[in-house]
């Protein structure tokens, strides 16, 4: 297995995770450590590298890396070296949810596909009874519609959202973002 050079972009909780840097101005071997901080609104995150030569090595067990809540963190990362510290990188960094640990009926949608699914089905209970006033509440967010255009327009909005998702997981696992199948007679 090739260790990667630089820090995934995504991870799942649950997994042994590894990368190694290289950072020729602060290296291992002259006594700097590097540090990563994952933060969101739910929590912070820290990982630890240890000296493998010039470079620094992150192995996150998966036995850490199990406790990990999933979702969308913010990263930094930093070296140290005595009373020094400097920043080397920011990004974003995802954390998807164990599905080999998870309860069977866990809800592994992400957020953006529970609000669409709930606006569906809202919006179908409204086109029903013809009655487009109507509101409803997901994670504290109050929503309300008062004609079809407002709903159609919210629906497209995370239709939208959900197929960035999925273009952008499809990318990860090394398929096409597209999901346009052709065929020839």
């Amino acid at each position: 297995m090739t260790v990667p050079t630089i820090e995934p972009p995504r991870v799942t909780a649950g997994d042994t995770i590894a990368w190694t840097r290289s950072l020729p101005d602060y290296p291992a071997s002259a006594g700097w450590v590097l540090h990563y901080r994952l933060i969101n609104a739910a929590g912070k995150l820290d990982i630890v590298s240890v000296a493998s030569g010039d470079d620094h090595a992150v192995n996150v067990t998966a036995a850490t890396s199990a406790a990990w809540p999933a979702g969308t963190y913010t990263r930094v990362a930093h070296v140290i070296k005595g009373s020094e510290r400097h920043t080397i990188s920011t990004g974003e960094i995802v954390i998807d949810p164990d599905l080999a640990a998870a309860a069977a009926g866990a809800d592994t949608r992400s957020d953006a596909r529970v609000i669409l699914d709930n606006l569906l089905a809202n919006y179908r209970i409204a086109a029903a009874s013809h009655a487009y006033v109507q509101s409803y509440e997901v994670n504290g967010r109050k929503m309300q519609f008062n004609d079809k255009a407002a709903w159609l327009s919210e629906i497209n909005y995370w239709r939208q959202q959900v197929a960035r998702e999925t273009r952008a997981r499809r990318r990860a696992e090394g398929l096409s973002a597209s999901t346009k199948t052709y065929v020839s007679f």
